[in-house]
């Protein structure tokens, strides 16, 4: 297979891949300067719900604190003149914005408040990380059964792609990581591998067919598959992407980093899906030839039946 025998299409995949591999290794890049932003539930830290009359919104309540103390809290609504502050394990922090909120004027009510220690968080860091590993574990045992080793490892790539992706966005933006976004992810996990599965799946079925001289080039068979299930994935993403886009838009401050990294993961899910899954077997050598032997052992038990 040569550049000059691809198709426009094929060309235009290929670029993808590579333009892919490019945003993996500067996410890597990011992570290992930066590194992510790890909230509460992972560091630890004191989280307090209040009421107050006064304050109707985040951005009133930011407002009659000092920038230093902002910066030290996350706030979060959860209900009328109901809010949720996060801060990290600093009493002082605490005699601060409740200091400036009196001084303030601002009549407030401490309705609970609870600490999280740095174990419990460790823990929950643990965990999480062992969920994600046995999830790809599994997906992998599952690719390596269902599909040929090349589609496998197409699909395999396209995972890990989507996932580095979402963490170096987060690490460059400085988002905050915490148990919602971990659970994104293992989300993100099953959407990208449902779009991978299909595209190979419809790949497999039309390299099948193809024997003796009808046999068609495998980069024209892969952009038949594409074209074939387009259509589906992208009504299916675009309707994803309305209810993530409205969570993002109207939740609210606690679920919009689940919502960011849903979002951002179903569209380069999608787009892996076809410059990944689909490219990575084609350069790969992956061709007919390898189903030809499975459609003989099938033909002759067919033969051989009494």
């Amino acid at each position: 297979m040569s550049w000059s025998t691809l198709t426009a299409a094929s060309k235009a995949r290929v670029l993808g891949l590579l333009l892919s591999c490019a945003l993996v290794i500067s996410s890597l890049g990011v992570l290992s300067v930066k590194g992510l932003n790890f909230g509460l539930d992972f560091t630890g830290g004191y989280i307090t719900d209040i009421s107050t009359e006064s304050v109707t919104s985040i951005a009133d309540l930011t407002a009659k604190l000092s920038p230093e103390v902002v910066d030290k809290l996350i706030i979060s609504k959860a209900g009328d003149h109901h809010f949720v502050l996060r801060q990290a394990p600093d009493l002082n922090t605490t005699a601060n914005w409740q200091a400036e909120l009196s001084q303030q004027g601002i009549d407030f009510k401490v309705l609970s408040t609870s600490f999280l220690g740095s174990q419990v968080g460790d823990e929950l860091f643990e965990q999480g990380c062992l969920a994600l590993f046995a999830a790809l574990i599994a997906i992998m045992v599952y690719l390596a059964v269902r599909f040929e080793w090349r589609l496998a490892v197409g699909s395999v790539v396209a995972l890990l792609h989507d996932l580095i992706l979402v963490l170096g966005l987060f690490s460059l933006l400085g988002l905050e990581f915490n148990l919602t976004v971990l659970a994104s992810l293992l989300a993100i996990i099953g959407y990208s591998l449902n779009d991978s599965i299909i595209v190979g799946d419809r790949v497999r079925e039309l390299l099948r067919i193809q024997s003796g001289s009808q046999r068609i080039d495998t980069h024209v068979v892969i952009n038949d598959a594409i074209r074939s299930t387009l259509t589906r994935t992208l009504i299916t993403s675009g309707t994803t992407l309305a209810t993530i886009a409205c969570i993002w838009l109207l939740a609210g401050a606690a679920l919009t980093g689940f919502a960011i990294a849903l979002f951002v993961g179903i569209v380069v899910g999608t787009f892996s899906s076809i410059c990944i899954a689909a490219t990575l077997p084609q350069l790969l050598g992956l061709s007919s030839d390898n189903y030809t032997q499975t459609l003989d052992d099938k033909t002759q038990a067919y033969i051989d039946m009494p």
